[in-house]
């Protein structure tokens, strides 16, 4: 039975769908591609899928985020321009310093978050990946946050990622 698409999430929409156990599977197939374009240019990445995509079980907007990481002596320039020739669309860091950012799809269905391995942007995304992927209960509490905020605001992005922020770091801290 086709379940229609997996990914997909149309500009400046807040949308979450159920779990969908596609999704480590188009993450494997879409790394997989990067680091073949990537390699055919003598470069290479270390990705991980981060995101709620993610965490098996929650809902989560409909698409797939990919953590680029870097060496720190890696040639920046040449990395922007092998993953725009991937398809990719760069949007520069959108606000976060250290963090080059792109996306592909339309709708857009991938998000990649290309910074230097090891460093703040880095470390945190896998802690709150991983604390998510160990803790059900927070995974449920998280999903929880964002289904209220999706019906809050369907049409502010912003406003979304904001109202998770406190939640985030709540989960950060006790990490650390």
């Amino acid at each position: 039975m086709d379940r229609g698409p997996a990914l997909g999430l149309e500009s400046k929409t807040v949308r979450l769908v159920p779990y969908d156990a596609r999704w480590p599977e188009l993450y494997a197939a879409e790394a997989e591609r990067i680091t073949r374009v990537l390699s055919d240019r003598g470069l290479a990445l270390q990705l991980e899928h981060t995101g709620s995509t993610a965490i098996p079980g929650p809902s989560a907007k409909p698409i797939l985020d990919i953590l680029a990481g870097r060496d720190a002596d890696s040639d920046r320039a040449a990395l922007i321009t092998a993953l725009e020739s991937a398809g990719y669309t760069y949007r520069g860091e959108s606000g976060i310093p250290g963090r080059d950012f792109f996306r592909r799809g339309d709708p857009r269905s991938y998000h990649v978050h290309l910074t230097e391995r090891g460093s703040q942007f880095w470390r945190d995304h896998l802690t709150f990946r991983d604390r998510l992927r160990r803790d059900p209960d927070a995974a449920r509490a998280y999903a929880e946050i964002k289904a209220e905020l999706a019906r809050r605001f369907p049409m502010d992005r912003e406003r979304y990622i904001e109202g998770k922020t406190d939640f985030v770091l709540k989960i950060l801290r006790r990490a650390h």
